[in-house]
């Protein structure tokens, strides 16, 4: 597994394809950046790389955390994660990990927090459809009932109700790398990623194989060659 990378969303645009479709896509801020820690065998099983991207002014780090990026002797990072790592893959602490990681063409998956939306009610939480909006119905945008009584005298575990909607952890799998710009750090994905502009993003290889695209089948039909009519058998005369 190739190792990820973080990230900032700069926001959306559109691409034209070769053959004139026109696609959105997501501009993202990768890299560059640096390998904090290396984690041979962590406790899952596996290998790892500490990651920072995005520089923090050293007044607001304490001094333990300031010490980590002074003994590796590399700037404050604002948003640090760690990446899962192949066992063939050998790091140095202080190395750069840049957007080159990825081409044109990769399937990624991209992690991210949703657009917080507040306190919100149960018809656009969970799209409810609603009560009557008869004369004289009062329950247009209710909940309603949310229990029986006796049995089994509670709310059922997991019962959609309104409340706080947004702000969730957020994958998106399988997204093409449409264009990669190694220079400016800039990397260009069809489609949407979760969170509002300049949130912060984890963009690594995708997990599972991006599915195939499906040939549009174009059907034929052979024309067939129109035949005259038989014509009609000749009477036979009536027999005298």
């Amino acid at each position: 597994m190739t190792v990820g990378i973080l990230g900032k969303k700069l926001g959306m645009s559109q691409v034209f394809r070769d053959d004139g479709r026109v696609i959105p896509v997501t501009v993202i801020e990768a890299g560059p950046c640096n390998v904090l820690q290396i984690k041979t065998k962590a406790k899952d099983g596996y290998d790892a790389v500490q990651i920072g991207f995005g520089e923090k002014k050293e007044k607001n780090l304490n001094k333990p955390d300031m010490g980590k990026f002074k003994k590796i002797n590399v700037t404050p990072k604002r948003f640090v994660r760690e990446i899962k790592t192949a066992p063939e893959q050998k790091f140095e602490l202080g190395q750069q990990v840049k957007v080159d990681i990825f081409s044109a063409g990769d399937a990624v998956d991209v992690v991210g927090t949703s657009i917080g939306k507040g306190f919100q009610g149960g018809m656009k939480r969970w799209h409810w459809k609603g009560g009557k909006k008869t004369h004289g119905s009062t329950s247009h945008r209710r909940p309603g009932s949310i229990g029986s009584s006796t049995t089994p005298g509670r709310v059922i575990r997991g019962h959609h109700m309104p409340g706080r909607m947004g702000g969730d952890i957020v994958t998106i799998q399988n997204l093409e790398v449409v264009k990669i710009d190694a220079e400016n750090n800039i990397l260009v994905v069809e489609g949407a990623v979760p969170g509002p502009t300049n949130s912060l993003l984890v963009i690594r290889k995708a997990k599972k194989l991006a599915k195939a695209k499906i040939p549009q089948l174009t059907i034929t039909r052979e024309k067939k060659e129109k035949v005259a009519p038989k014509a009609a058998p000749a009477k036979k005369e009536a027999k005298k």
